[in-house]
């Protein structure tokens, strides 16, 4: 007889609380949206671009993109250096940095302006390495470089990291369909969500990918 009333009490308990939860996931969306618009007119040090997905030797369409936003930025003189981040999940298969720098040489890119992080497989990995990069080069700012939907997140990292970054969102991101967007969305604002409370040390989760 008591197991009704104790249900209703934890709905009435657990639905003001699952409002407030998607209250502030739909705020943080709204944000990322907003924020994919922000772009950085100043030069920077490094471009930083950050890992996505390699095809073989060659970069996916959208790792295509983030890198030849990148050699853009460099030819036109905002950038001094290329910084490609990302390992592989494969072992016998080449990084993603390793297949980001051979394509910018194919591009006319001088090899003594490309830097590697080839270890890291997530976007906190990609910044906490070059962190270390940065620090042990001298190099004391960044632009960073990704797809709109993804540089709140990334300067997020960047700021809680401690760099010295600026947003460069690619100008043709292949994420470009409505529903392909929308998943895009969907899981930038939880995964940004899972960051901050991880940042703030209130959750205890894995650093998303």
């Amino acid at each position: 007889m008591t197991f009704v009333p104790t249900l209703r009490g934890a709905i009435r308990v657990a639905l003001p609380l699952v409002g407030m939860v998607v209250v502030f996931l739909v705020i943080l969306a709204a944000d990322i949206v907003h924020y994919s618009y922000a772009e950085s007119t100043q030069s920077a040090q490094a471009g930083v671009v950050l890992g996505a997905a390699a095809w073989g030797a060659n970069p996916s369409p959208v790792y295509r993109e983030r890198i030849n936003h990148a050699i853009d930025l460099y030819r036109q003189g905002r950038i001094r250096k290329l910084i490609f981040t990302g390992g592989t999940r494969f072992p016998d298969f080449p990084t993603e940095a390793k297949v980001a720098h051979d394509y910018a040489i194919h591009h006319g890119i001088a090899e003594k302006d490309i830097l590697i992080e080839p270890h890291s497989r997530t976007t906190f990995e990609n910044l906490s390495e070059v962190k270390k990069l940065t620090s042990s080069m001298e190099i004391e700012s960044i632009l960073i470089i990704s797809d709109p939907l993804h540089m709140k997140r990334a300067m997020y990292i960047a700021e809680e990291l401690g760099l010295q970054a600026e947003p460069s969102p690619t100008e043709f991101s292949k994420f470009q369909s409505f529903p392909i967007q929308v998943k895009f969305l969907f899981h930038e604002t939880w995964a940004l969500a899972r960051q901050m409370m991880h940042s703030l040390g209130e959750w205890v989760m894995p650093v998303p990918a």
